[in-house]
C-alpha cells in the first residue's frame, strides 16, 4: 500500500501534464479546423464577386483589339471602361433596332403602295362589250360563192373556219383594242347559224388583257347562214388579228 502511494506521488504531475497536453492539442485542432472552414467560405465569396468585372474587362479588351473605339482611352479606369462598353452595347442595339425599323417601314410602305395600285386597277369599271357598238361585216343579199372567210379592216383581219358555212353578220372588235395580238376563239354553231358557245384559247405575248374578252364577245354576236343539213352543233374557229391602236 505504501508503494502505491509513493508511486502516485511521484507520477501524478506527469499524468496531469499529459492530460493537459492532449486537451490543448484537441482544442487546437478544433480551432484550426474552424478557422479553415471560415477561410474557405470567405475565399469562395471573394472569388464569385471577382468573376463578373474581370470577365467584362477581358471582353472589352478583346473588343478593343478587334475594333478599336476612339471613345475609349488607355487612361480610363475599369469602371469607366465597363460603363463605356455597356453604353456602346446599348447604342449598337438601338442602331440595329432603328435599322430594322426603317427597313420594316420601307417594306410596309411598298406593300401598301402595291395593294393600292392593285385595288386601283381592280376598281376600274370595264364597260361590257354588249353595250359598246362594233362595226359589222354583213353579207345579206350576196352570192354565197362570192363571200370570203377573211375580212380585212386596215392592218387587222378576221379569219374564220366553219365548214360549208359563211357569215351573215361578223362583228369587228379590233377598234376596241389598245394592244395588239392574235386571239383564236373556238365556236359552236347551231343549224340556225347562231353561235351558242365561244371560248378564247390561251394567248401569249399580248399586252392588252382585254383582247380575249373582246374576241369572245364578238364571236358570240357572229351569225352564220342557216343550214338544215349541218350538224346539230357544228364546231369551228374565228381568229382575230388585233393591231395596237
Amino acid at each position: 500500500m505504501l508503494n502505491i502511494k509513493e508511486l502516485y506521488r511521484k507520477n501524478i504531475y506527469g499524468i496531469i501534464g499529459t492530460l493537459i497536453f492532449h486537451i490543448l492539442m484537441v482544442a487546437g485542432l478544433l480551432v484550426a479546423e474552424l478557422n479553415l472552414n471560415v477561410k474557405i467560405e470567405k475565399e469562395e465569396a471573394i472569388l464569385l464577386d471577382f468573376i463578373g468585372p474581370e470577365e467584362i474587362e477581358r471582353n472589352i479588351e478583346r473588343e478593343e483589339k478587334i475594333m478599336p473605339d476612339k471613345n475609349i482611352t488607355s487612361g480610363q479606369s475599369k469602371s469607366e471602361r465597363q460603363s463605356s462598353g455597356s453604353n456602346r452595347a446599348v447604342n449598337d442595339a438601338l442602331k440595329r433596332d432603328k435599322f430594322f425599323d426603317a427597313a420594316y417601314n420601307r417594306d410596309m410602305e411598298e406593300a401598301k403602295k402595291l395593294v393600292a395600285d392593285v385595288n386601283k386597277q381592280l376598281s376600274k369599271e370595264i364597260a361590257p362589250v354588249k353595250n359598246l357598238e362594233m362595226p359589222e361585216e354583213s353579207t345579206e343579199g350576196q352570192d354565197p360563192d362570192s363571200i370570203k372567210n377573211i375580212i380585212y379592216s386596215g392592218k387587222s383581219n378576221i379569219h374564220y373556219y366553219l365548214e360549208n358555212r359563211h357569215h351573215i353578220r361578223l362583228p369587228i372588235p379590233v377598234y376596241l383594242a389598245k394592244g395588239g395580238g392574235t386571239i383564236i376563239v373556238d365556236i359552236q354553231v347551231d343549224r340556225s347559224g347562231n353561235v351558242i358557245k365561244a371560248e378564247a384559247r390561251p394567248a401569249k405575248n399580248i399586252n392588252d388583257p382585254m383582247l380575249p374578252y373582246y374576241a369572245t364577245q364578238a364571236a358570240v354576236r357572229t351569225v352564220f347562214n342557216s343550214e338544215s343539213k349541218a350538224k346539230e352543233v357544228q364546231k369551228g374557229t374565228i381568229t382575230y388579228q388585233f393591231v395596237a391602236q
